[in-house]
C-alpha cells in the first residue's frame, strides 16, 4: 500500500510489536485466489479538469427528470426546488446529516428542527412532531412500534392500497415482534369498509390508511376514523404534505399519528433517495414518539433557548425502555425542508398543491379520450392516477425515453397482480408538455 505514509522500518516494528514477520501473516486467512498480487490495470491518473470532463461523461448518459419530462410518482415526485433551499444547505454550519452531539451547543440547528416541527404541526394539524426519520417506509415502521408500545397489540390493519415498499419497510423493521398485517382492499384500489368493519376486533393495535393512497385516490378517511375508533384501535394516516394543501389535515379527523414522506418538500429527486421521514401525533403519545425532538427553554441567565427533550432513545437510556432504535434524524433533509415551507409559506405550498391537482386532471380527462386508454377507477385523486392501456405499461415508458419523456411507472413493478400505467404531475409540468405527453400516448390508440 504505497499511499500508507509509513516507512520500512517503522512498518517492521509494528509486524514485531504484534508478533508477525510481515504483512501477509496478518491476512494469511484470506485465500490466495482472492488476493490480488499484479497491479491493476487503471487508466492513467486524471487533472481535475479532466476528471471533471469524464464524469459528465459518463453522466450524460444518465436518464433524468432534468433531461426528460418527468411523470413518475409512486411516492416520490419532480416538484421544483427553489434555488434558496440549495444556497442554504451549503452554509458549512449546517452541512451534516445528523444532529451534533452536545447538541445545545448548536442552537441554530436545534432551532431549524424546532422550526420545522412546528410546521409540520401546522401542515397535518397535529400536536407534536418528530426531528424527522429516515424515509416515509420507516416512519411508518416507527408508527406501528409506537402504536404497539401504546396498546400492547399487534394486529395491524391496512386500509385501501398503503404503498408496498412502505409496507415492505414496516414488516422488515418489525420482524422480530411477531406483529400481524391485514389488507382490506376493494378492485378499485380503494378500501373495503365492509370487510374492514367486520374485521375490527378488541385486539387490533392500529389501523392504517393512506390517502391519498399508492394508486393515488383519496379514501374516506371519515369512515374508517369511526372504524378503527370503534374498538379503541389507533388512527394511523400515512399522507403527503403536499397534497394537504387541498386536503384536510388528518389532524381534523382525528388522526393519532400521521407519517408520510417528505421528498416533496423541497428535496430533489436524488435516484431513489435518501429522503425525509414525517413523523406527527397527538399530544398523548407525546413520550413514545420515536427519534429526537427539540423543545424551548431558559437557560441559567434567563435567555431563551433549545434544548433537544424527551431523550428516550436507545443512546440515552435503558435500551430496553427505549422508544426507537432508529436514533437519528435526516438532519440536512429536514433543513431543506424547513428552508422549502418557510420559503414558500401556507400560499405558496395550497398553489404548489392546486397547480398539480388541476393540471393532474386536465391530463387524467385528455388521456381518458384515447381509444384503449381508461382511468382503472373513477375515484377521486390528487395529482396522480393510473390508467388501463392497450399495450404493456413498460413498453410505452421505453419507448417514450426517446422522446425526451418518462412517462409514467408500470405499477406491476410493485403490484404483480396489477397492471396500468401510473401518472404523476406537479406544479412544473406546462400544458405544452402535457399536450406532448398525450400526443405520443395516441399512437398506441386501438
Amino acid at each position: 500500500m504505497t499511499f500508507v505514509p509509513n516507512t520500512d522500518s517503522e512498518r517492521a516494528e509494528m509486524l514485531k510489536t504484534i508478533g508477525v514477520e510481515k504483512f501477509d501473516d496478518l491476512i494469511a486467512n484470506i485465500p490466495s485466489k482472492f488476493k490480488i498480487t499484479e497491479p491493476l490495470n487503471l487508466e492513467s491518473r486524471l487533472s481535475e479538469l479532466e476528471a471533471f470532463k469524464l464524469m459528465d461523461k459518463y453522466a450524460a448518459r444518465n436518464i433524468s427528470a432534468v433531461s426528460h419530462i418527468c411523470y413518475v410518482g409512486g411516492g416520490a415526485y419532480d416538484h421544483y426546488v427553489p434555488s434558496i433551499v440549495g444556497s442554504v444547505l451549503q452554509k458549512p454550519e449546517f452541512k451534516t446529516a445528523y444532529t451534533p452531539y452536545q447538541a445545545e451547543v448548536s442552537q441554530g440547528t436545534l432551532q431549524v428542527m424546532y422550526e420545522f416541527q412546528s410546521m409540520i404541526c401546522e401542515i397535518t394539524g397535529m400536536d407534536v412532531a418528530n426531528a424527522s426519520l429516515y424515509d416515509g417506509g420507516s416512519a411508518l415502521a416507527e408508527a406501528c412500534l409506537m402504536s404497539n408500545a401504546h396498546n400492547r397489540k399487534s394486529k395491524f390493519l391496512f386500509a385501501g392500497t398503503v404503498h408496498p415498499s412502505y409496507i415492505e419497510a414496516t414488516k422488515t423493521i418489525t420482524a422480530g415482534r411477531e406483529f400481524t398485517y391485514e389488507s382490506f382492499i376493494k378492485s378499485d384500489g380503494s378500501a373495503d369498509l365492509d370487510a374492514l368493519e367486520a374485521a375490527m376486533t378488541d385486539d387490533i393495535s392500529g389501523v392504517v390508511v393512506q390517502t391519498p393512497n399508492f394508486l393515488g385516490n383519496i379514501e374516506d378517511v371519515y369512515a374508517i376514523e369511526k372504524i378503527a375508533h370503534s374498538k379503541k384501535a389507533l388512527f394511523i394516516v400515512v399522507t403527503n404534505p403536499i397534497a394537504l394543501g387541498v386536503l384536510e389535515a388528518p389532524g381534523n379527523y382525528n388522526a393519532d399519528i400521521v407519517v408520510g414522506e417528505g421528498q416533496s418538500l423541497g428535496i430533489s429527486l436524488s435516484y431513489g433517495g435518501p429522503y425525509l421521514g414525517l413523523f406527527a401525533c397527538k399530544q398523548e403519545f407525546v413520550r413514545k414518539i420515536p427519534g429526537r425532538l427539540s423543545g424551548i427553554t431558559q437557560d441559567s441567565e434567563g435567555t431563551r433557548c433549545f434544548v433537544l427533550t424527551l431523550q428516550t432513545r436507545e443512546q440515552q437510556i435503558k435500551r430496553e425502555k427505549a422508544t426507537s432504535n432508529i436514533c437519528t434524524n435526516q438532519g440536512l433533509f429536514m433543513l431543506a425542508a424547513t428552508v422549502y415551507m418557510t420559503t414558500m409559506g401556507k400560499s405558496g405550498i395550497k398553489e404548489v398543491s392546486e397547480q398539480s391537482f388541476h393540471r393532474a386532471h386536465y391530463l387524467a380527462k385528455q388521456i381518458s379520450q384515447i381509444n384503449g386508454f381508461k382511468l382503472i377507477n373513477t375515484l377521486p385523486f390528487f395529482n396522480e392516477f393510473v390508467v388501463e392501456t392497450p399495450v404493456d405499461a413498460s413498453t410505452i415508458i421505453s419507448e417514450g425515453i426517446p422522446e425526451g419523456l418518462i412517462a409514467g411507472l408500470d405499477i406491476s413493478r410493485f403490484m404483480p397482480n396489477r397492471k396500468g400505467l401510473m401518472i404523476a404531475v406537479t406544479e412544473k409540468r406546462t400544458k405544452e408538455e402535457l399536450d406532448k405527453l398525450v400526443e405520443f400516448l395516441k399512437k398506441y390508440q386501438v
